[in-house]
């Protein structure tokens, strides 16, 4: 018995019986009908209003798969057709750390009844659906198969530029409570919470003396002929009482880039110009670079090449931030802007679902944790960056909020500028699965951590 669950009156065919929900599918009270009316068998549940075309037998394989593997949920690749062009969308595969809200399931997913009675619907408006998977991922296996079983047909759809940012969104504020709830939740009854108020605070009197300047500014660069002098000369403007200095990491710039760094060097003995040797460095590897020579100052602070900080007051704030919250980690805001700095919406992005409660749990749903990111060197260099160029700052994000306290400051303090190339938005659907993967990855590396503890 396969019972098809439509939030859009859709019909099926191959289906033993159609049911349309009765209010929205990611809602308490459409998991309850699911639950209730799926007593036997399966649950095929449509997650977006979109039409639907079933390829050959795409139901029989679902259910043969579910039994087979005795999965509590399946799901598999689709097409998409959208402005008569169609594109093959794979999914990826869902691992423990999957905790993200917006991961990709495709708009059907295959449920089992015995999977739905251990849900408990709970009392959501928006998080219902999300808190139902994450359920059965706790006593069940979520299966992906990699097959192309049907086709969407999307109608309309937000800019790749929107969907980025949409949680940042104040409007989607009510639905950001909901989903850290849920996870929440979830983190509790897998045994990965940390409670908070369980963080070391940092002394920072324990490393007088032992840096060679208060605060270092790390930018790692790679051809940015056209935008390296603006981030190097704002960080030269700032105003501050302290000593700093800004070291760019130039990971063999071909474009003229290196040239740039060199007269800005000669200009300003506060800009460290280094090379490093190895040809094998990403981003991550790039700061270890940085963080752990001899220049480096007791705060690390970052700033992309692309970028420039919003006034010359940024560094003096991050320092006294440090400070006054004891924190390993500081996060910012930052406002998004087009190359010539006009600002695009939606402007502020200032994460504040980061909170000190839960934020270090909340963590392990979010994609990122914002920018910029500022770093007490002693934990940095103790801890280590992975050497990628993606997710690099999310890995150690997530590690120290296990263990320190992470700061944040809401206010803006620069301007990240997009440009055709340079923003995520703007990716294939398999650089975007790759790196979805691969955080996914990292979240399940600190959730079998949190676990352990």
């Amino acid at each position: 018995m396969v019972t098809l669950f439509s939030c859009n009156g859709l019909a099926l065919d191959g289906i033993d019986r159609c049911l349309t929900l009765p209010a929205s599918v990611c809602s308490s009270e459409s998991i309850e009908y699911i639950i209730k009316n799926t007593t036997e068998g399966y649950a095929l549940i449509q997650t977006k209003p979109v039409d639907i075309v079933l390829g050959q037998n795409a139901v029989k394989r679902l259910v043969y798969v579910a039994q087979n593997t005795g999965a509590g949920m399946v799901y598999c690749n689709y097409r998409n057709i959208k402005d008569g062009v169609t594109e093959n969308i794979p999914t990826i595969e869902y691992q423990e750390g999957s905790l993200r809200d917006d991961f990709d399931f495709g708009p059907l997913i295959l449920v089992s009844a015995e999977a739905l009675k251990k849900v408990k619907a709970g009392a959501y408006k928006f998080a219902a659906l999300y808190s139902m998977r994450l359920q059965i991922s706790a006593s069940f296996k979520i299966f992906h198969l990699s097959e192309f079983l049907y086709t969407q047909c999307e109608s309309q759809n937000k800019s790749s530029e929107e969907k980025q940012f949409s949680y940042v969104d104040p409007k989607n504020r009510a639905v950001q409570i909901e989903m850290e709830q849920a996870v929440t939740e979830h983190l509790k009854s897998i045994g990965a919470y940390i409670p908070s108020g369980n963080h070391k605070l940092i002394d920072f009197k324990e490393s007088d003396g032992k840096f060679p300047v208060e605060a270092s500014v790390i930018i790692p660069v790679r051809n940015r002929v056209k935008t390296v002098a603006d981030a190097v000369n704002s960080v030269l403007s700032q105003k501050v009482d302290f000593k700093f200095n800004v070291i760019v990491i130039d990971n063999h710039s071909t474009d003229g880039t290196s040239e740039i760094l060199d007269k800005l060097a000669t200009a300003d003995s506060r800009v460290v110009h280094l090379i490093p040797e190895s040809n094998e460095l990403g981003i991550g590897g790039c700061w270890n670079y940085g963080v752990n020579s001899e220049y480096c100052g007791r705060f690390a602070i970052q700033l992309d090449s692309d970028d420039v900080y919003q006034d010359a007051n940024v560094l003096q704030t991050i320092v006294s931030e440090f400070y006054s919250q004891q924190c390993a980690m500081l996060v910012g805001s930052y406002t998004l802007t087009d190359f010539n700095m006009n600002i695009l919406p939606p402007g502020l992005i200032d994460h504040k679902e980061w909170t000190d409660e839960n934020g270090h749990n909340n963590a392990l749903r979010i994609n990122g944790l914002g920018a910029p990111r500022a770093f007490y060197t002693p934990v940095l260099r103790e801890l280590q960056l992975p050497n990628t160029s993606y997710g690099e700052d999310y890995a150690m994000g997530i590690r120290i909020s296990r263990e320190w306290r992470i700061g944040r400051i809401f206010s803006s303090l620069y301007l990240c500028r997009r440009w055709d190339g340079n923003s995520d938005a703007a990716l294939s659907i398999e650089k975007t699965n790759a790196n979805n993967f691969y955080k996914d990855q990292l979240r399940t590396i600190e959730l079998i951590a949190r676990k352990n503890l």
